[in-house]
């Protein structure tokens, strides 16, 4: 059986459009994640929903899965005694909790091409943290659960701007010492 030219670049092209999407899916896209995020010294033990008891150690933080809509969170000390019992509500496809209750900044970075990064922050007021001013705004997080960010703690910036037509924004959630250093090296006052 011969097959026709018009047949042949019907095969490639549809190879080609399986080709991407597979390269976008495996390689490219964001993985939506809920983290339990822990910057103390201490252990934690939690359980989410009443599911199985799990350890978060100091300095780590653990993948878990959430409903959306309400969800419960029982977080206990090292020794296993009851610290708190606490319901929340998940909106979006990631979140943080932050079961030691510890200060988390949201900062907004801006994308595009002739941006006057130096004129958008400028616009917006300063933030004061321990006695110092930073610009841009940065938002103070400290409760037990949020999704109003795009990055995760263990997720970066893009490195390369995606759409050249416009200046967009996206935010990030960092720890408060991992912001103050992020914030030393992107400003460079």
């Amino acid at each position: 059986m011969k097959i026709s030219a018009s047949t042949k670049g019907l095969i490639i092209s549809l190879l080609t459009v399986i080709s991407a999407f597979g390269i976008y899916f495996l390689f490219l896209a964001k993985k939506n994640s809920f983290l339990v995020d822990n910057p103390t010294e201490n252990t934690f033990y939690f359980k989410i929903n009443d599911g199985k008891e799990a350890i978060i150690a100091a300095g780590q933080n653990v993948t878990v899965d959430l409903n959306k809509g309400k969800n419960q969170i029982k977080v206990f000390d090292a020794n296993k005694k009851l610290l708190y019992d606490s319901a929340f509500v998940v909106n979006k496809v990631r979140g943080l909790l932050n079961i030691a209750h510890q200060d988390y900044y949201v900062n907004e970075q801006f994308y595009g091409y002739n941006l006057n990064k130096d004129s958008l922050i400028a616009a917006r007021k300063a933030t004061e943290i321990d006695g110092k001013n930073y610009v841009n705004t940065p938002k103070r997080f400290n409760k037990l659960y949020t999704d109003d960010f795009y990055y995760n703690v263990d997720e970066d910036y893009d490195k390369v701007v995606k759409n050249v037509q416009k200046v967009e924004s996206r935010s990030k959630i960092f720890r408060k010492q991992d912001f103050l250093n992020y914030y030393k090296e992107y400003y460079k006052f």
